[in-house]
């Protein structure tokens, strides 16, 4: 295994805040890093550490020679005159290639990103295809490490699946090592092959967890658990040193000095445990509901909606009633937020109507809306006035709140009261938003991309919140966790007007996938198709090399399983567990192995396939 780079005892501060002391991070070969963290833990700075973009305070980076990083940015910068092919083009500048090389790198990475027009100027995309084409632009270089900051934002969830399989590792396009910030948990357990968490809450700065999101939890559960008791046993010994600290003069004369010293040291011990413990304060979530009994708050019979000749659904029938919970999945500028606004304003005489179709709601119905966008936060003014817009309490649930209470709730601070908003950061605006959903008791809640920019400890406490919530829900998301642990049905946009109820995004997918294979055949003419399937069938006759290939893949099979086995169970020993270097070691090993395995057995059913064709 080869060190890329090494972070030592890095630590860093912005004035008075300090973000985090004393982190030691080393990038290897084939390392797939997931970074999380609390909001305001230092995560994108520690990425712009990393690739050297500023300095620490204190500590080292150091990396081995002629190793280069690609950094993914949340905020995309690009020539917006330019296309998006002159764009990726742009990014090899300075690299040693030749324009063959150039032409067919770029040429290969946008056929995988699945561009439709690789000519149309940038200012003409969405904010999809902008993140895949951003996404693009970091991977063309084919850097040592690949570092990312919020991948998935932006990206419905096809854009979401087409990056997790450009970093698969088994393209040529994906990096050789990675780290990335992402609070998409379904993506970390896809993806990374560690979890580091930045949190105040460990006596280092950090946990790093070997293996993928899910063996993280369970790690992090267990050390949280044993501080806690750690808290337990420290407090109830320091009690007893109490008791005897506080006996009279004529008592501690006779006991050795070091005991009052230990016991001073054992006070210094429990205030660092507690503080560690109380790091672990979360954002207190509870959406208000009106209390309303009425069966059908909303319903929409057969409405239909498009723009410029084109349709976003048609005939769509949607009923919502207390304890709808509804998720709208399909790919960016399909329809989603349309029908949301659509829904938002159904009570206003003059707000967006469907083109056809009745909607008929509940008198005096409440809804309240979540903006992806933000537009109704103004960054001038001060966090106090956003929270608090008409003095100093808000009233929620029929109780009045001080400011600096309802800002704690937030995890905000009493000093940062005064900040302008445009100085937060997203994650903060975001809870900004959710503070202003939960002051207005609602019947139905519709929330349009959520999860944006929000920690996992706080989507976690959103979840929960999300299930207790009485009224009607609608969910635009691409976050899969959540939509798998909210939402009880799915309507699927095909983004050609079709409309379907589905389960789970995982069923509107696989029929996405199958309605796309069965339009390409068929849009094509029959001779054409005819054509094809000759020539497939020409191809697909076994050469002398692929011959020779499928004679002898059984037995490379057979011995790539055999290894495998042999990793599995070197893994499992007692003596690797105590090692953590061996380990790692091991367990990069066994993923390369199992990688082996499952290439083989792709590469075994493409020879059948062939062979079957040429008998």
């Amino acid at each position: 295994m080869s060190h890329l780079l090494t972070c030592q005892g890095l630590g860093k501060s912005f004035g008075a805040q300090r973000l985090f002391v004393n982190i030691n991070l080393v990038i290897n070969d084939g390392d797939r890093i997931g970074l999380i963290g609390p909001n305001g833990s230092g995560k994108s700075t520690f990425l712009n550490l990393v690739c050297k973009r500023m300095d620490p305070d204190e500590g080292k980076i150091l990396s081995r020679r002629h190793v280069r990083s690609a950094y993914l940015e949340q905020s995309d910068v690009f020539d917006e005159q330019a296309s998006v092919m002159e764009n990726l083009q742009a990014a090899l500048d300075g690299l040693p290639l030749d324009e063959t090389e150039r032409s067919n790198r770029v040429q290969a990475l946008l056929s995988r990103a699945e561009f439709p027009d690789t000519n149309i100027p940038v200012q003409l995309l969405s904010g999809g295809w902008r993140k895949r084409l951003s996404i693009c632009r970091s991977l063309v270089v084919q850097a040592d490490i690949l570092v990312m900051d919020e991948p998935t934002n932006h990206l419905d969830i096809e854009g979401v699946i087409w990056l997790e399989k450009m970093l698969s590792g088994i393209l040529p396009e994906s990096p050789n090592a990675f780290l990335l910030v992402s609070h998409d948990r379904r993506f970390l357990e896809n993806t990374v092959n560690r979890v580091v968490e930045l949190s105040a809450v460990y006596p280092e700065g950090s946990l790093q967890v070997e293996g993928g999101y899910s063996r993280f939890l369970t790690v992090r559960a267990e050390f949280l658990q044993q501080q806690q008791q750690l808290e337990e046993r420290l407090a109830n010994k320091m009690r007893r040193e109490a008791e005897w600290l506080s006996r009279g003069p004529k008592a501690r004369a006779t006991k050795a000095r070091y005991r009052i010293d230990e016991a001073h040291k054992l006070q210094g011990h429990l205030s660092e445990v507690k503080s560690r413990n109380r790091a672990l304060k979360q954002v207190r979530i509870d959406f208000d509901t009106t209390g309303r009994k009425t069966k059908k708050l909303f319903e929409a019979i057969a409405i239909s909606k498009g723009y410029e000749g084109r349709t976003l659904f048609s005939d769509l029938d949607i009923v919502l009633s207390p304890g709808t919970r509804l998720g709208l999945l399909g790919r960016n500028g399909c329809g989603k937020s349309t029908l949301m606004q659509i829904i938002a304003s159904s009570t206003d005489p003059v707000g967006l109507k469907p083109d056809s179709g009745v909607i008929k709601v509940a008198p005096d119905v409440r809804i309240v809306s979540f903006d992806q966008k933000r537009e109704r936060i103004d960054p001038h003014i001060s966090l106090r006035r956003a929270l608090a817009p008409d003095g100093d309490s808000v009233v929620f649930q029929e109780l009045s709140l001080h400011v600096v209470s309802w800002a704690q709730r937030f995890l905000f601070r009493a000093d940062q009261l005064e900040t302008p908003v445009g100085q937060l950061s997203g994650g903060e605006q975001a809870r900004i938003l959710i503070a202003e959903l939960m002051r207005q008791p609602a019947d139905i809640l519709l929330l349009d991309e959520p999860t944006n920019d929000l920690d996992i400890p706080s989507l976690d406490v959103l979840e929960e919140s999300l299930l207790d919530f009485s009224g009607a829900l609608v969910l635009v998301s691409h976050d899969r966790f959540l939509l798998d642990s909210v939402c009880d049905q799915v309507i699927g946009f095909d983004g050609k007007g079709g409309v379907t109820y589905y389960a789970d995004y995982e069923q509107w997918l696989a029929d996405l996938k199958e309605g796309q294979k069965e339009e390409g055949e068929l849009a094509k003419p029959i001779a054409e198709r005819t054509a094809e399937k000759k020539n497939k069938n020409r191809a697909g006759k076994l050469s002398y090399l692929d011959q020779r290939e499928y004679e002898q893949i059984e037995e490379k099979i057979q011995e790539a399983e055999e290894e495998q086995d042999r990793l599995q169970t070197l893994m499992d020993a007692p003596e690797t567990a105590l090692d953590s270097h061996k380990l790692k070691t091991v367990w990069d090993d066994l993923q390369q192995a199992q990688q082996r395995v499952e290439q083989l057995y792709d590469r075994w059913d493409e020879l059948e396939g062939k062979k079957q064709s040429d008998g």
